[in-house]
């Protein structure tokens, strides 16, 4: 996204919203909003997560779940060489079969990113393109607790040392207080510092800490509020609190998505990220995806699971399935 496309999307939101991003403005739209219907939203997704995926398609759920994986690595003793260590897996995640796809990203500390970039080396670039992205998160991850300037000053030092996207967490207190305005503006700064000088930018992921939001029906007015300001995805989790991604609260946000794409003609990514360590739960997510926005959401540049130990899981699937000692008892149903 360039500056003059960040014009296009503040005028578009002062446009849908009626006025200027103000709290009372915000408010007005936000909890004009349709209520969430709790009940049916669990039935919806508990419906998703035991549709059947075809026999013929378990290979191909597999590997699609690889290439759509965000592997992350967010500790405080993250050192260069444990970034090395997860970036060969990133590129080889199988070493033993070559045909495995390599994963959509890998995402660090932003003082991480110098060596992501350098170990990746002509493997780095656009998932799209069959490389492999650097994300960052930034903006005081995961607390979200530090001044404006700190923030914008952590997404520019990651965006300048190589990263190609960047997961900002939300202010949730300034959210659940009603500082709708507080926390629109910061997303659309914090967009702006995405931004190269030579125009490019960075993708911007912007996690709303379902975790901590307490209601669907805030859920739903966060992810409005992300896509209202100028995020190209919108991010369940940090993976640090509980609970982090859950099937229904990720339909809530594809359906959000999937409204907005209808409303607007604009495609925003979604992430759900934490807690996602079984290829049962990731195929569930798969069809969840397909179901509600449609299959050409199942790309890079629209869905990713942020997931640490999921790969793990998807590979040994993928290895009884070569074996030909898979029977499909660890997915949803099989046909």
């Amino acid at each position: 996204m360039t500056s003059t496309d960040l014009a296009v999307t503040s005028d578009r939101a002062r446009e849908l919203i009626g006025g200027e991003s103000d709290d009372a403005t915000l408010r007005r739209f936000l909890h004009g909003l349709p209520g969430v219907d709790a009940v049916g939203l669990t039935q919806r997704a508990d419906g998703l997560g035991t549709r059947s995926i075809k026999t013929t398609s378990k290979a191909w759920a597999l590997d699609k779940i690889i290439s759509l994986i965000d592997l992350t690595t967010l500790e405080g003793a993250d050192t260069p060489g444990k970034v090395r260590s997860l970036v060969s897996k990133a590129v080889h995640p199988d070493a033993s079969d070559p045909s495995t796809p390599q994963v959509a990203a890998v995402c660090v500390y932003g003082d991480m990113v110098p060596a992501a970039v350098e170990a990746l080396g002509a493997r780095h670039g656009d998932p799209d393109d069959g490389l492999v992205s650097v994300a960052a998160v930034a903006t005081a991850f995961p607390s979200g607790r530090a001044s404006l300037a700190v923030k914008l000053a952590d997404t520019a030092d990651a965006v300048a040392a190589g990263a190609d996207e960047i997961d900002m967490v939300i202010d949730r207190g300034a959210f659940l207080a009603g500082n709708y305005g507080k926390v629109f503006d910061e997303i659309v700064q914090v967009k702006q510092a995405c931004v190269r000088p030579d125009g490019t930018a960075a993708s911007l992921k912007v996690i709303l800490e379902t975790g901590e939001l307490n209601t669907y029906d805030n859920v739903k007015r966060a992810s409005w509020l992300a896509i209202l300001a100028g995020g190209d995805f919108i991010k369940t989790s940090t993976g640090k609190v509980a609970p982090a991604a859950t099937l229904p609260v990720t339909l809530l946000m594809l359906e959000v998505v999937r409204d907005w794409h209808r409303l607007t003609g604009e495609k925003i990514g979604v992430k759900p990220a934490g807690g996602i360590r079984t290829a049962k739960d990731a195929v569930k997510y798969l069809v969840t995806v397909a179901e509600t926005t449609g299959e050409e959401w199942l790309q890079p540049h629209l869905f990713r699971y942020g997931a640490s130990s999921l790969l793990n899981d998807v590979l040994r699937q993928r290895q009884k399935l070569a074996s030909g000692h898979y029977t499909g008892t660890d997915y949803v149903t099989i046909d």
